[in-house]
């Protein structure tokens, strides 16, 4: 695949090698059920100069049941003690807000798009109009939702997480089975906050390569350098969660950026894709400015008319002003056509 062409009121967003990294801004849960805070996590978005933001679309009951058996009971990481239902309650964004998130995200500049949990989510977001969906990691095997988002034909961003590599194939056989033709598959380990020695990065170009689709990474790390080694390892899409504050908590607050830390990923994003540039060996204009710097044949003793070039008056130096070092030995032993001073850089024009 060459890549995901998405559109947009600026025109057509094209998502895959040779083209800008999509970096999408994730707001999860992180607006703590503040419809205002949600707004702001947009503007800082916006500020930062990410291409998308994406919510997730999901209640607690559409996800999962009220229950706390063991079964449903979160035992280690950010969210331990809890419940799933209450997890989800706590985290979900209301469905009210997200039509009004999409047109101030679009006034802003931004792609919105979501990662719908259901059928029912799924037909929402069809009725809003979104132009591409997520699938999240651990939704991966859910075949019957992959077909319903397989059916909207629209470009489908998908997290591998801990799926295998049969798993993989398999979901995106249904996509295309269904009518999904454009798809990407994010490399990222399903641990929050994951650890810099899980990452595994080298695992994006393989994506690539192994399942021909456009690749990329969903980041759970602390910080962002994970996502700057994964653009320089060919990653077209870098997904992170963003918050405005960890110490204010909330669902995924502790593995997300904060603005200052968000604006200096995208800034540090776009300088990568800039110095990765494209394989050139030819002298650029900066280039040009130092290249007198490069050694060179200079007369280093007064020499006479008819008087051989040798070892003791002629030497390769700095600058760069005389004939290349190459036809060093081939001038040693000719002679001079011409008194020359010390300090002189030898030209063929000097040489009989």
């Amino acid at each position: 695949m060459e890549y995901i062409s998405i559109k947009t009121p600026k025109g057509i967003r094209k998502i895959g090698p040779g083209h800008p990294c999509f970096i999408v801004s994730e707001m999860s849960g992180n607006h703590n059920r503040s419809f205002v805070r949600a707004k702001k996590i947009i503007d800082v978005a916006a500020k930062a100069g990410v291409d998308a933001i994406k919510l997730q679309t999901y209640t607690a009951d559409t996800l999962t049941i009220d229950s706390d058996k063991k079964y449903f009971k979160i035992k280690t990481g950010t969210w331990s003690g809890k419940t799933l239902y209450q997890l989800y309650s706590q985290a979900y964004t209301p469905w009210q807000w997200q039509l009004k998130l999409k047109k101030y995200a679009e006034q802003k500049g931004l792609i919105f798009f979501s990662t719908p949990f259901d059928h029912t989510a799924v037909d929402f977001l069809e009725k809003m109009n979104v132009k591409l969906y997520k699938v999240a990691s651990f939704e991966i095997g859910d075949i019957p939702l992959l077909k319903r988002i397989g059916k909207t034909k629209k470009p489908v961003i998908m997290s591998r997480g801990m799926a295998s590599i049969e798993e993989i194939k398999l979901a995106i056989k249904i996509l295309r089975l269904n009518g999904c033709k454009q798809i990407a598959v994010l490399h990222c380990v399903s641990s929050y906050p994951a650890q810099a020695k899980d990452m595994n990065l080298a695992t994006i170009a393989d994506i690539k390569k192994k399942f021909n689709v456009i690749s990329g990474l969903s980041d759970h790390t602390l910080g962002y350098t994970s996502s700057i080694v994964a653009v320089a390892l060919e990653s077209s899409i870098i997904e992170k969660h963003v918050t405005l504050k960890r110490s204010d908590k909330g669902p995924d607050a502790s593995f997300s950026l904060e603005p200052k830390e968000l604006f200096e990923m995208v800034s540090a994003i776009r300088d990568t894709e800039q110095a990765i540039g494209n394989p050139i060996y030819k002298i650029i204009k900066k280039e040009s400015e130092n290249i007198v710097f490069k050694k060179s044949i200079f007369v280093v003793r007064d020499i006479k008319k008819s008087e051989k070039f040798t070892k003791e008056n002629v030497r390769v130096i700095r600058p760069g002003h005389g004939l290349e070092p190459k036809y060093y030995e081939q001038v040693l032993g000719k002679k001079a056509k011409r008194n020359i001073s010390s300090g002189t850089p030898l030209k063929k024009s000097l040489v009989s």
